[in-house]
Order: structure tokens, then sequence, then C-alpha cells
């Protein structure tokens, strides 16, 4: 059986999980799935990974194109993934409108998960965020890395810690079972991220690997995608 091999941000991890069944029944494949931080799924390409398709920051692949990892026409556009703030499942919400509110929200937090602050795209700009609020040394003790989004929240569900918080990106909040979406960054530290999906230049399956990323991307899942997490480009 083909086995169609995708490397993808963790922000698209639950969008090709949730297509993955019909798909494969359908064309008769598997997909084989590694999500995590962009950086990281960007290095495991470039060492030489197995890969069909990738799904990751539009710049990225722009980058990996120009590179010679992607081929070039087969990129199409996923939507928009939003940054956000979660709490635990049942929890009350927390304020996160504004800056200062979440400059209190944050202070007033037991533990923060949010992603690799080196590889991952939320997390590279959640540290930027926790600086311009002047809380990054403050709450340095109370930081919780994980490799990307979706370990982030899923460590954050199992803690059970009903005064910690998280921030990730809306489709890894939203794609976790124990954690729930309070709200987006702060206009004023807001990080909207497009992602999407190409076909990567050493594809072995490129009809079927097309094939996906052409579903994926389709008029027939928008509403799915925006259950998801994702907003149209």
């Amino acid at each position: 059986m083909v086995t169609l091999s995708i490397l993808s941000g963790g922000a698209a991890q639950g969008l090709v999980r949730a297509v993955a069944d019909d798909f494969e029944s359908l064309h008769s494949l598997h997909l084989s799935g590694t999500f995590g931080a962009v950086g990281a799924m960007k290095q495991k390409l470039t060492e030489g990974a197995p890969c069909d398709v990738l799904i990751l920051t539009h710049p990225m692949v722009q980058q990996l194109i120009q590179q010679g990892h992607a081929s070039e026409g087969t990129a199409i556009d996923l939507g928009v993934v939003k940054t956000g703030v979660a709490v635990l499942a049942g929890q009350a919400p927390v304020a996160v409108a504004t800056p200062e509110a979440l400059r209190q929200t944050l202070r007033h937090a037991s533990a923060i998960y949010f992603p690799d602050p080196q590889l991952a795209t939320a997390g590279i700009h959640f540290m930027k965020v926790l600086q311009k609020l002047g809380v990054a040394d403050e709450l340095a003790s109370r930081l919780r890395p994980h490799p990307n989004g979706a370990t982030a929240m899923k460590a954050m569900a199992l803690g059970k810690d009903s005064q910690a918080i998280g921030c990730t990106q809306v489709t890894e909040i939203l794609s976790t079972s124990g954690v729930q979406l309070v709200g987006d960054l702060p206009k004023a530290h807001e990080l909207a991220t497009v992602y999407t999906a190409v076909l990567a230049k050493r594809a072995r399956h490129t009809e079927q690997a097309q094939a996906l990323i052409t579903h994926l991307a389709s008029p027939a899942l928008a509403a799915l995608r925006a259950e998801l997490g994702f907003l149209p480009v």
C-alpha cells in the first residue's frame, strides 16, 4: 500500500487527522504524518526525511521552493491561523483582550505552557510578547516550553492546574481535549500566520500527494477548516 509522508507544522495536525480516514479509504493509501515546530520540520526535510507533502508557514514554503526542496506551482494556502490563549476546560475565562489585561493574566498564572521558543512559530512570537510586556524575566520560572503547541496543550491538560494558562496557535488549542480557547492575543501583539501545503521536491507519490493538497484546501472543507481554526486568507 502507498504511504504518503507528511511533514507539517503542528497547526495543521487537527485538519489532517480529521480527513485522514476518508482520504485513505478513497485513495487506498496510508497517511504518515510528522507534526511539530515548523523549524524542526524544515530541519527534518533538509536532513533527508521521507516527505511527499509539506504543510508549513507561507514564507517558509516560499523559501523551500527557492531552495529546491519544494515544487514550484504546487503550493496552496490552507488558511490563516491566529495565536491565542487557553485555560483548562471548564475554567472561567481570563482577560486577554488588551496588553494590560494579558500582562495581569500572565502574572497571576501558576504556569504558562507554550511551544518551542526557538523553532515554533507561536513560541518565538510569544517570547517576544513577554519581552514587550516587560514580564519575561519575572515569569521565567513559570514558563513551560514544549516541542510544539500540541504537546504543550496536552501537558497543560494532564497537569490539571486550574491556575495554568497556555499560549499557542488556535488550531492546536481547539484540537486538544481538556483545554479551551479564551481568545486571541490582543491586537497589539497579534500573530496571524498563513499555512500553506506544497508538494515536496522529492515526493515519491506525486499524484496522490497533489490530490491531498487539493483536498485539504478544497471549498468542500471550508466549514471544517473554520471549525478547526483556519480563517480565510
